[in-house]
């Protein structure tokens, strides 16, 4: 499939193609016109590079574990890798679940707000949620 598929299908732009291509995480053939082709293969992959660029990875770490999914060899240092990744997605989860937590209770607050409960107590209690 040419480029403008894969990035219509994989719900990327054709700029961050080329960029995957520049920094060795997607590779293309080409035609004898010179335009990029790419195996279906292609869509997860650029999926998956986008659920981890999503997660905060950087495109250095990516390309450390991509090699990986083409060839189903790992390192030690790959699993360290995926070690190191999974960890801090972990404790990503666990700071926005406490985030969401304080945003619930303080929606709470507000509600009690608009029903009427007294301005002072909202105060009170909307800075004992926030804490």
């Amino acid at each position: 499939m040419r480029i403008g598929e894969l990035a219509e299908r994989a719900g990327v732009s054709v700029r961050s193609l080329r960029y995957y291509e520049e920094r060795g995480l997607l590779e293309s053939e080409r035609t004898p016109g010179g335009h990029r082709e790419y195996r279906e293969s292609d869509v997860t992959r650029v999926r998956f590079m986008q659920m981890l660029y999503a997660a905060g990875m950087p495109s250095r770490r990516i390309v450390e574990l991509l090699p990986f999914l083409d060839t189903g060899v790992a390192t030690p240092t790959m699993l360290d890798h995926f070690d190191e990744e999974s960890e801090r997605i972990r404790r990503q989860v666990e700071a926005l679940t406490a985030t969401h937590d304080r945003l619930a209770r303080l929606r709470d607050v507000a509600a009690e707000s608009i029903a009427g409960r007294p301005p002072e107590e909202c105060r009170s209690s909307a800075n004992a949620a926030a804490a």
